[in-house]
């Protein structure tokens, strides 16, 4: 389980969503071996008066905020960041500078869906890879 909150400009990132959302899961579905339907993203179009950022950054400057179970490796999330800013910049043309990420982790008896506590759940996939 992972929910992901992307936040930006949003005259930038109200024109990006659907591209920016493909990047995010096809980098989630290789690093984290996510099933390809299990997206789970939340864009948050910030207007200028009401999003404070550094001068060295652009309009594009774009924060996205991974929750998700405990249980990958420290390499496997390094390699999940890592993914992100180069197919974020490669796909997007969005500069290293103007992105941020951060990942944090919840064990599985602090997270709940489908009704249930995600320590009582069988999922699809594995969560330590």
């Amino acid at each position: 389980m992972a929910q992901i909150k992307i936040y930006g400009l949003d005259t930038h990132l109200n024109s990006i969503k659907s591209a920016l959302s493909d990047v995010i899961h096809a980098c989630v579905v290789e690093t984290l071996k996510f099933p390809v339907k299990k997206r789970f993203h939340r864009f948050f179009p910030i207007k200028k008066e009401d999003f404070f950022f550094p001068e060295d950054r652009s309009d594009a400057y774009t924060i996205i905020e991974v929750m998700m179970l405990e249980g990958r490796s420290k390499e496997t999330k390094k390699k999940l960041i890592q993914m992100l800013f180069s197919q974020i910049e490669n796909r997007l043309g969005i500069a290293l500078n103007d992105v941020e990420i951060v990942i944090t982790e919840a064990p599985a008896h602090s997270f709940g869906f489908r009704g249930i506590c995600a320590d009582e759940i069988v999922l699809g996939y594995k969560v330590e890879v």
